[in-house]
């Protein structure tokens, strides 16, 4: 029988409008060129190229094989980029810049999809255990944590997992054994839901859970790149609306 729901997080539970994340990188990116365009440091479009080469940069050292970093590392990458060493830095500036770079998103909040509050309180009303899963970007999961407190989730949910903590992403096994560990409940008992075919469905069926394909008509900016993967995936159960999950849920559940 079905013990536990998971879920994939942006896109599936929480979604940025492109009003929204260029919202959320104008903020960021002032706060950087505060920090360190009026200490003469850097200009602010020596900071902006670095910022963007950082995300080239992390996607061809770890994301494009499934690993992930801190957001520290990533800090050291965009100052690397200006030609400034991190480490003879003063830590109290490193760290400045680290929060800024990372915490915008607890300014300027991501929309909760709708339905997502309303689904995740029927399966627990089921007694059924609620895990997520999120590959992080530039915002870490110590802030993902906070954000969706704020936005009345985070008290729902049993068990998170974010790459950047783990060191892995999706799909890779060893950060879905993380969560099934965390839930206490066997793969078989898990239903992963999420809004990519390949790491959120197919990351989840190749460990013996069963995938729902979330397949929205209007989705947001935090849409993986798509992969040549080669597979043929075929999802458990695909739905348009986070509202049509509860009767997938009972269609699964024997």
């Amino acid at each position: 029988m079905l013990r536990a729901v998971a879920f994939d997080l942006w896109e599936t539970l929480i979604t940025n409008t492109p009003e929204v994340s260029d919202e959320q990188q104008r903020l960021r990116l002032d706060r950087i060129e505060g920090i360190l365009a009026v200490r003469g440091l850097a200009t602010p479009e020596r900071i902006e190229r670095a910022y963007r080469d950082t995300w080239h940069r992390c996607q061809e050292l770890y994301w494009s094989s499934d690993r992930d970093i801190p957001c520290r590392r990533q800090i050291e990458i965009l100052l690397e980029g200006l030609e400034l060493d991190p480490h003879s830095l003063p830590a109290e500036l490193v760290d400045e810049i680290e929060d800024a770079y990372a915490n915008v998103a607890l300014e300027i909040l991501p929309f909760v999809i709708p339905g997502a509050p309303e689904v995740v309180r029927w399966l627990r009303s089921r007694q059924l255990r609620i895990g997520l899963i999120s590959n992080t970007g530039r915002t870490p999961g110590s802030t993902l944590r906070r954000i969706l407190d704020q936005v009345g989730l985070g008290s729902l949910i049993d068990v998170m997992v974010f790459s950047n903590e783990h060191g892995h992403c999706k799909p890779q096994p060893s950060i879905f054994e993380e969560l099934r560990r965390g839930l206490g409940v066997a793969y078989e008992e898990t239903v992963f839901v999420g809004d990519n075919i390949y790491v959120d469905v197919h990351g989840a069926q190749r460990c013996g859970m069963r995938g729902v394909h979330f397949d929205a008509a209007i989705r947001g900016t935090a849409v993986a790149p798509a992969i040549d993967h080669g597979l043929t995936i075929v999802p458990d159960a695909t739905v348009t609306e986070l509202r049509e999950l509860p009767a997938v849920i009972e269609r699964l559940q024997p």
